[in-house]
């Protein structure tokens, strides 16, 4: 599979991006309207830094479209991978809740465009709308979810499942909503996600075809089962 890295567009928009958003569906038009008022677009090129690790947070980030690595490097010189950031995802509201410095990179894996929704604005849709505060609690419930699940995968699990936990984890339809079956990504950037290298990601691309699991095509994958995919090793 050839790498997929895209040059910047027009589209979608940052409109599209707000009403395709899950936290969206349910405010009020005065809420929609503080809400796009306290947001900015800002273009970061392919593996440049969307936040770092020990920034103090000032907005809340979501992906207008691209692809964006969670990640954490140690003292020790190693790197963990904690999520895959496809376009509609959004994140940071927990370093948005708590004053502290973040604690993890958001790294562009190609030319990607964000939206950053404000922190006075964030604090101000969580003070008057219910419905963004019941957003906001399911996302953190599915995050907290997906991050149990890659610490089993990371302990328990062997490469092949990895992969499978890897990709699976961007087509969560809280998370990451209006995702479609085929996902536009290349094998290194699946290997940046799983942690592995471009190489062993196309032999476990290969078992997980063979499983009937996806469907590997020029520049990206096409899921065929997505409940076998999360199952995959148990």
């Amino acid at each position: 599979m050839p790498d997929n890295s895209s040059k910047f567009n027009a589209s979608p928009t940052l409109d599209d991006a707000i009403a395709l958003s899950r936290w969206a569906r349910n405010l009020s038009p005065d809420e929609l309207t503080r809400a796009r008022q306290g947001m900015v677009e800002k273009r970061i090129p392919a593996g440049g830094f969307i936040c770092r690790q020990g920034e103090m947070p000032n907005c809340w980030i979501g992906i207008i479209d691209g692809l964006a690595k969670m990640s954490s490097d140690w003292v020790t010189g190693k790197t963990a991978s904690y999520a895959g950031i496809p376009t509609g995802g959004w994140f940071g509201e927990g370093s948005l809740l708590k004053p502290e410095p973040r604690r993890y990179d958001v790294i562009a894996l190609r030319d990607t465009r964000i939206a950053c929704m404000k922190r006075d604005t964030f604090h101000w849709l969580l003070d008057h709308s219910i419905a963004f505060n019941h957003a906001i609690i399911e996302q953190i419930n599915e995050r907290l979810g997906q991050f149990i699940g890659l610490l089993e995968s990371e302990r328990l699990h062997d490469t092949d499942t990895r992969v499978a936990r890897s990709i699976s984890i961007m087509f969560n339809p809280v998370l990451y909503p209006g995702q479609n079956a085929t996902l536009t990504i290349s094998q290194e950037e699946l290997g940046h996600l799983a942690g592995v290298s471009r190489q062993r990601v196309n032999r476990s691309l290969k078992l997980l075809e063979d499983a009937g699991f996806l469907r590997v095509e020029y520049g990206g994958i096409t899921i065929l089962d997505l409940d076998g995919l999360r199952r995959f090793g148990g």
